[in-house]
């Protein structure tokens, strides 16, 4: 693969924002180990706010690293979402001029469930569980309004940005890749899908463009191991009333988010998971792809399994709460599993 890259999120909003604090010596740090210590050398940055956004691609920029822009803003309008994705190709165009062969601007991510529109329903959740999802989607009636907004997207963002553009698609979104400059599409092994899973990835090579697997991973839990990002594995086994509770000021501190019920980790697992899917991508021909993901601060390790919220986290790193930090990097407050390990000496290696 001629990319290696890694999932990087400076802040996306769903339920609350996924990476509350933004400290730019810790993000500078935390790039600096992708680079040099995960061997990676592209990062997928995703996140709203446009500031933190640009803060976090120059200094990866500044690394060396090639940068995926992924600026995501969900459950808004199609009107809103154009006008937010258009804002931030001219902030990302400041940066691709002084690195102009180092930044890749992505539209926008699975927006047929992300954005507000494209099937019925208000928030991603209602739009997942909605009972005629199934058949919307086995009937691609999602496609033709999809590619409309798409188009209309990669056009407004051409006008501002001149690099290299892309889409990180659902696989049963009919992309217009022709809108595009690379193929790009998130694909979680999960189980129901374990052995087709490079079979289903064969016709995105046809239209001759460079294929991105823009996300995969595995969770470290058992029993929820190839759930996906937004499969059981995340929304499911945390129990998201008390996570809620603990954000409130004041109240925050007699609530303790937990899990649903007792789950058991398993590191090694995630890390045979994540290797032997890298191995069946490179075998593949993908021109890259990005681990989901790197860090996940809201879902903090806790030696009790009740209160072990990285369980459920497809992050390569558990992070700690209560301003501990780890011992392998003792200035950052959190610790690299076996995945982190796995993945950096497969990165090394090939």
């Amino acid at each position: 693969m001629n990319r290696k890259g890694v999932s990087y999120d400076v802040g996306r909003v769903m339920g609350g924002n996924w990476r509350p604090a933004f400290d730019l010596k810790i993000i500078d740090r935390e790039l600096e180990i992708i680079k040099n210590d995960l061997h990676c050398n592209a990062v997928r940055i995703c996140g709203l706010d446009i500031d933190r956004l640009r803060k976090a691609s120059e200094a990866a920029l500044k690394q060396g690293l090639e940068v995926w822009l992924s600026p995501e803003m969900w459950n808004k309008s199609q009107a809103r979402t154009f006008n937010y994705i258009v804002n931030a190709a001219a902030a990302a165009e400041k940066l691709r001029r002084e690195w102009p062969e180092q930044l890749v601007l992505s539209v926008g991510s699975e927006l047929t469930l992300f954005m507000k529109g494209i099937v019925p329903g208000n928030t991603f959740m209602k739009r997942l569980r909605n009972p005629s999802l199934r058949e919307t989607i086995k009937a691609g009636e999602h496609n033709k309004p999809l590619n409309a907004f798409l188009a209309r997207a990669s056009e407004g963002v051409r006008h501002v940005f001149h690099g290299q553009v892309t889409y990180a698609s659902l696989l049963w979104e009919a992309v217009d890749w022709g809108l595009f400059d690379f193929v790009g599409v998130d694909h979680f092994r999960d189980a129901r899908i374990k052995d087709r899973y490079v079979e289903m990835l064969k016709p995105l090579f046809a239209y001759g463009k460079p294929v991105i697997i823009t996300e995969f991973g595995s969770s470290a839990l058992v029993g929820f191991q190839s759930s996906g990002a937004m499969g059981s594995g995340i929304v499911d086994v945390v129990d998201h009333k008390t996570l809620f509770l603990h954000r409130i000021p004041l109240l925050g501190r007699f609530v303790r988010p937990r899990l649903n019920s007792e789950y058991v980790r398993d590191e090694a697992f995630q890390a045979r998971e994540l290797i032997e899917t890298l191995s069946l991508l490179d075998a593949a021909g993908v021109d890259g792809a990005f681990v989901f993901t790197f860090v996940f601060p809201i879902y903090t390790y806790a030696s009790d399994p009740r209160y072990d919220l990285d369980m459920a986290s497809t992050s390569l790193v558990k992070s700690y709460a209560d301003a501990k930090h780890g011992t392998t990097y003792p200035d950052m407050p959190w610790e690299p599993k076996e995945s982190f390990r796995a993945v950096a000496e497969y990165y090394a290696a090939h």
